[in-house]
């Protein structure tokens, strides 16, 4: 089995992907989450990993979610510059 991680900016932060293929995609939503595709864990800048128990997980782009790295629909309501 081979493993992949990949690093994408979020947020103000990093985090990590990582799979056991490299089959993982990545798709920025507009003013909204990241959508991550085959990954297996995202592990976040303090390292702790954190499992994708779902086939697509939303990783939080705006850095205001309660349930980080996951998204949690608080981008909605973040006033934009």
């Amino acid at each position: 089995m081979r493993g992949t991680a990949r690093s994408i900016a979020v947020g103000e932060g990093e985090v990590t992907l990582e799979s056991a293929t490299a089959d993982v995609t990545v798709r920025a939503c507009p003013n909204g989450p990241v959508l991550v595709r085959g990954a297996d864990a995202v592990r976040d800048e303090d390292g702790t990993l954190h499992p994708a128990t779902r086939p697509v997980v939303a990783v939080c782009a705006c850095a205001k979610s309660q349930r980080m790295p996951w998204c949690d629909g608080t981008h909605k309501v973040v006033r934009r510059g």
